[in-house]
């Protein structure tokens, strides 16, 4: 999902459930991802970054040792229900699934973005990926509605216990396919956007479905609502990958005017819309403090009291204070991110960013210039080497050993 693909940045795209949630809740101006899927959804459900587990890209393969402490073993301990609904792809196998790692639930896709009606993966071994907790199986309907449904019955479940959903969406993800109803809405002349909006107009109605169960079941003042891409806008195309795919081409996302595409460690490759939404305890405001989806983690189980008993050698950092305005997080912070294939790497130190690659590295001052069109690192040669040993730290850290 692109930087400029919700209305609130300015998209003629419609998503007026994610446009409301960001207008009454916090919007975080700064939210930093992986440039790919996987890497992304490691951190979330660490707190640590993705190369500190040797992941850099998509994996079929288990990306986690079994003994992680995700996100969900961590609220189970807390007397929490956890479940998922959607897109795993940390370990494309049913016995490398989501209840080997502490969810209850599990449904959806094992591995990554599929065929929205067959729900069929990439061609190969892990094709078959549609499943429920830890069955393969097949079934009928659109993966958007399906994803949504299966997300509105947990919620909908009469249970006194408190839960967490982590709801992952395949959308806006190739190849797409969807129904007559939101095509239909959609007036572009170009097949493929047209596909591309409508997907993301009908994820924004199912996320409003969502918000709603919440709302009926008197769930909203004490639920934390929290809203990311798991990375910057594509410009690619992979569809015929998978089987029976009807609709090909480029499909690109917008993420003007950052720089850059999903893969990429550019800020349009990186920097995402995101928002978190608290009726009650949340004020309306907007941060433009870096915050990381590695910190998603800390602040979750800083909220519900959850003390590791082991150092989970974090890089995130609780950022509670920062949504709520206490602290406006002005503390200098280091964000590092390894790139696909670690062809690349990425060290912010507000206000710098440092690329470090196979080609000539690269810096920028993003206070100056937020979207990377002027290179300074012939004439910031000194800050440029500064960043580079901080760099060679975080580098080091991806050998240390895990918790």
């Amino acid at each position: 999902m692109g930087w400029a693909d919700v209305g609130y940045h300015g998209s003629t795209i419609r998503t007026p459930n994610i446009d409301r949630l960001q207008k009454r809740g916090v919007e975080l101006d700064r939210f930093y991802v992986a440039p790919m899927c996987t890497p992304t959804r490691a951190a979330l459900l660490t707190g640590r970054y993705w190369s500190r587990f040797g992941n850099t890209k998509p994996s079929n393969e288990r990306v986690l040792p079994w003994d992680t402490v995700t996100l969900a073993r961590a609220l189970k301990e807390e007397g929490y229900r956890t479940s998922i609904s959607g897109k795993w792809h940390l370990g494309s196998k049913p016995e490398w699934g989501p209840r080997k790692f502490g969810f209850d639930q599990s449904y959806g896709s094992l591995a990554g973005g599929i065929n929205p009606w067959n729900h069929l993966y990439k061609h190969g071994p892990y094709s078959k990926t549609w499943h429920r907790n830890d069955q393969l199986i097949e079934e009928k309907g659109h993966v958007t509605d399906l994803l949504t449904n299966d997300a509105v019955r947990f919620i909908k479940e009469k249970k006194e216990t408190p839960y967490l959903l982590y709801v992952a969406y395949t959308a806006v993800h190739t190849p797409f396919d969807e129904p007559a109803k939101w095509l239909d809405r959609v007036k572009t002349s170009e097949p493929e956007r047209r596909q591309y909006v409508a997907c993301l107009e009908h994820m924004d109605s199912s996320i409003g479905q969502i918000v709603d169960a919440i709302k009926e079941e008197g769930h909203a003042e004490n639920t934390l609502i929290l809203f990311f891409s798991d990375n910057g806008g594509t410009n690619g195309d992979d569809s015929s990958r998978y089987p029976n795919t009807k609709t090909k081409g480029k499909i690109k996302g917008l993420n003007e005017p950052l720089r850059g595409w999903k893969g990429e460690v550019y800020e349009g490759g990186i920097r995402v819309p995101a928002l978190a939404y608290w009726p009650g305890e949340l004020e309306p405001r907007k941060v433009g403090t870096i915050t990381h989806v590695t910190d998603l983690m800390p602040t979750i189980c800083g909220l519900v009291g959850h003390k590791p008993n082991k150092n989970l050698k974090w890089d995130g950092i609780d950022i509670w204070p920062i949504l709520t305005g206490k602290n406006d997080g002005s503390k200098e912070r280091l964000l590092y991110c390894k790139g696909v294939n670690g062809t690349n790497s990425t060290l912010h130190k507000w206000p710098w960013k440092l690329i470090v690659g196979k080609s000539k590295d690269q810096l920028f001052n993003l206070s100056k210039d937020p979207n990377e069109k002027n290179d300074v690192a012939d004439t910031e040669k000194k800050k440029l080497q500064e960043l580079m040993k901080f760099l060679e730290i975080e580098v080091f850290k991806d050998n240390d050993d895990l918790p």
